[in-house]
């Protein structure tokens, strides 16, 4: 592995009329100009978005206190590892990579480019999907407290949509967010200090009836345990880091490593904290979404449901950006600025395009937890932990020592084995569901 290059790095979201390249590669999205610390902040509120109100029932329950401990520990530092490993790699040769499947296709050729291009954007996919139901549930329980009688889920799913089609129109790009991150980290943080508010008042209520015993069959348990294997994955990695690390200015490998550190320091701190808190207040009774578990007061309920739609339509974006990227890319007159007539015209529709299938796809399929399930086994676990080690062997195994290449060998094949497992979790999760509910279900 080379130093970082000396490319100019240019996009016509920063208005340059001429053709942007990295190395012979076009992006019609900004590269080399945000701070670490802005990346930091990016990372932190947007892995503490609604989803950690899934956590206790999708990690905890499956896992009870020993196990889940154990994991959340584990495949915390598993995936910081393999996080840490990866952005060393976005120069190779003296070449940069901006985009996962690039390097990755430079390395194993064509077929590995299309099978990460096919693993990320699904993981991008299934994600923008569960932020969609996440905003519809969010809105549906604000509703559902000043009527008995709430609209159905599908209405406030088409609602979220329409927001983040807005806010993904207006901010277009990764690096635009930057005027939205500071309301982002005051709206995380409110929802979350409400949170622990409610909960710890709830934990300690003689009221609240909980236990923490595992139910469920022998073949049961050990399933949802790996599916909880694959939630703690989705909790602390997104599959997308090169492309996150393209956005900082150099030297972009250790920016991204300071703005790693402020994810799993600070951000993990509170995911984890709602996580193992909700599971002591509520045990097994932890509800898949937990604001539905708060005992009151009324105005809590509504804070934070109001404030997680809000600052979903902020976060979501980040999860999204790179399959925006690739249609920008693709789509828009990159020999012209973003904001030109023709260009914004092109713009709006790939974005009404994307979200309006999007929207249907979470409407008709509104489980949330299938989402997260499924989104950590079949397309993260490969992502995280199988690639890198694979680039690793590739770039540095003829002058690595055996111990290294060893590791990295075994984490391919434990990795692939677990990834294996999982979606075989995820999928007869998914298959149970469909038994019970039917399409659009108001769930």
């Amino acid at each position: 592995m080379a130093e970082e290059g000396g490319n100019e790095s240019l996009s016509i979201e920063q208005g340059i009329q001429k053709i942007p390249q990295i190395d012979g590669v076009t992006s019609a999205h900004t590269v080399d100009h945000d701070s670490w610390q802005q990346v930091g902040v990016l990372l932190i509120t947007s892995f503490n978005c609604g989803w950690i109100f899934s956590f206790s029932n999708l990690i905890m329950v499956p896992l009870s206190w020993k196990w889940g401990a154990i994991c959340l520990v584990v495949v915390g530092l598993y995936t910081a590892y393999a996080n840490w490993l990866l952005a060393s790699f976005q120069f190779v040769n003296g070449q940069r990579f901006i985009r996962y499947r690039d390097i990755m296709g430079f390395l194993f050729g064509k077929t590995m480019y299309r099978v990460t291009w096919a693993a990320q954007f699904l993981t991008l996919l299934l994600g923008n999907m569960g932020f969609i139901i996440l905003g519809g549930q969010a809105l549906k329980a604000i509703n559902s407290e000043f009527s008995d009688s709430p609209l159905r889920l599908q209405y406030y799913i088409v609602i979220t949509g329409a927001a983040y089609f807005i806010f993904a129109f207006f901010t277009p790009t990764m690096s635009a967010m930057k005027n939205w991150l500071a309301v982002s980290a005051v709206l995380t943080f409110t929802y979350i200090a409400v949170t622990f508010f409610v909960v710890v008042k709830d934990g300690k209520s003689k009221s609240t009836k909980r236990d923490y015993h595992i139910s469920g069959s022998e073949v049961s348990v050990v399933f949802n345990a790996f599916g909880a294997i694959s939630v703690i994955i989705v909790s602390n990695t997104s599959g997308l880091l090169l492309e996150i690390q393209s956005t900082l200015r150099k030297p972009a490998v250790s920016n991204m490593r300071k703005a790693l550190y402020s994810q799993y320091t600070v951000g993990l701190l509170f995911y984890y904290g709602v996580t193992v808190l909700g599971y002591w207040a509520y045990g097994s009774n932890a509800l898949v979404y937990l604001p539905n578990n708060f005992g009151g007061p009324k105005w809590a309920i509504i804070v934070v449901n109001g404030l997680v739609f809000l600052q979903s339509v902020v976060s979501q974006h980040m999860f999204v950006a790179p399959i925006h990227e690739a249609l920008d890319t693709k789509y828009l007159d990159i020999n012209k600025g973003m904001h030109e007539n023709q260009n914004l015209k092109r713009l709006f529709l790939v974005r009404v395009l994307f979200f309006s299938g999007n929207t249907l796809v979470s409407a008709a399929f509104p489980f949330m937890g299938d989402f997260v399930n499924f989104l950590g086994s079949f397309s993260l676990i490969p992502l995280t932990f199988v690639f890198p080690s694979m680039i690793f062997l590739k770039v540095k195994g003829k002058t690595a020592r055996i111990d290294k290449k060893a590791w990295h060998w075994f984490s391919i094949v434990f990795s692939s084995a677990l990834a294996v497992v999982t979606t075989i979790s995820a999928v007869r999760l998914i298959v149970e569901h469909i038994r019970t509910y039917h399409f659009f279900a108001n769930l």
